[in-house]
């Protein structure tokens, strides 16, 4: 068993944030979807040891592999901001399981206006529970907020779907097969801000390099929202692109058609191997600690800065959230 270093950091990254290699290794580690199953009473143990271990008191016999394991399941199930745990729907890692059975389900039934509401109505109400679980933390949202929210979303997403599937009555089948993949888009661009609007009315909480607080930045929340769109889009846009491509010249095969009751639960597991990598390549596009240049902050904020610290502070630094 190894021992703990003395210069162990727990919340060291283990890999380098600066690039997209280490941010996607970080997190291929906290989205594994074989954390979902860990109990309850687990999660909290691995909480408590590393509580402990920014304390300075790591329990005796703790190897620094048990430590790191803890530090995953931590990540994994522990809101950043808060340190709450998280509902397990909402966890990252829960978007394999989750996304895959949904996406495929879109994919599957997209030929009938019923089926494609329905299908619609279930992803955006998983979205929901994603994006107010992953949220900045520091900027509490109203249950009237979260209400508006979701059936904004809901409906960009019903309207879009519905909309092209009726357009695409006359088009190649293909075009149809692609409605689910822009109705998830145009619906994440509306949830998204939407759920974490306050963070646009009010600002998030900037930092300094060393984690003191500098002030709350309305222009920091937008550019953190606005790359989580782009990577929720991206996340399921391989999987919703490039399957209907590959079934819709699957299902020309005469063993295909002998199996079309295997079409769906195919779709979902193809749906769970782009998943499998695209959660964490997704989520790795942008540093999860994003910065702002000084120079883009508000006028009040950036003279604020200036007042206090001169030009100490080129950067300022936040959680944009996932």
């Amino acid at each position: 068993m190894a021992t703990v270093s003395p210069s162990f950091n727990i919340d060291s990254p283990r890999w380098d944030q600066s690039t997209f290699v280490g941010r996607l290794k970080h997190f291929l580690n906290i989205t594994d979807p074989r954390t979902v199953l860990v109990s309850e009473e687990e999660l909290d143990q691995a909480k408590a040891l590393v509580e402990s271990c920014r304390a300075g008191l790591v329990p005796p016999g703790s190897s620094q592999e048990q430590l790191l394991y803890a530090k995953k399941l931590y990540d994994s199930a522990f809101h950043p901001d808060s340190g709450e745990k998280m509902n397990f729907i909402g966890r990252m890692s829960f978007q394999v399981p989750g996304g895959m059975a949904i996406t495929g389900c879109m994919l599957q039934f997209y030929r009938t206006v019923p089926a494609v509401v329905f299908w619609q109505w279930v992803n955006q109400s998983f979205n929901a529970f994603v994006n107010y679980t992953n949220r900045n933390a520091a900027s509490p949202i109203s249950l009237r907020q979260i209400g508006v929210a979701y059936v904004t979303a809901t409906s960009a997403a019903l309207a879009t779907a519905v909309g092209l599937n009726l357009y695409t009555k006359r088009a190649p089948p293909l075009l149809a097969r692609w409605v689910p993949f822009a109705a998830v888009a145009a619906a994440n661009c509306v949830n998204i801000p939407m759920m974490r609007q306050q963070e646009i009315i009010n600002g998030i909480t900037v930092t300094d390099e060393n984690n003191n607080d500098l002030g709350r930045s309305r222009r920091a929340a937008v550019k953190g929202i606005a790359q989580v769109v782009l990577s929720r889009i991206t996340m399921a846009a391989p999987g919703m692109i490039i399957l209907p491509i590959i079934m819709e010249r699957l299902e020309k095969f005469t063993f295909m058609q002998r199996i079309q009751v295997l079409h769906g639960p195919l779709q979902v597991l193809l749906c769970g191997g782009f998943l499998l990598f695209m959660v964490p390549a997704a989520c790795a596009l942008f540093p999860q600690r994003c910065s702002l240049a000084l120079a883009d902050l508000e006028v009040e904020l950036r003279d604020s800065i200036m007042a206090k610290h001169g030009d100490q502070v080129p950067y300022v630094y936040f959680n944009k959230g996932l």
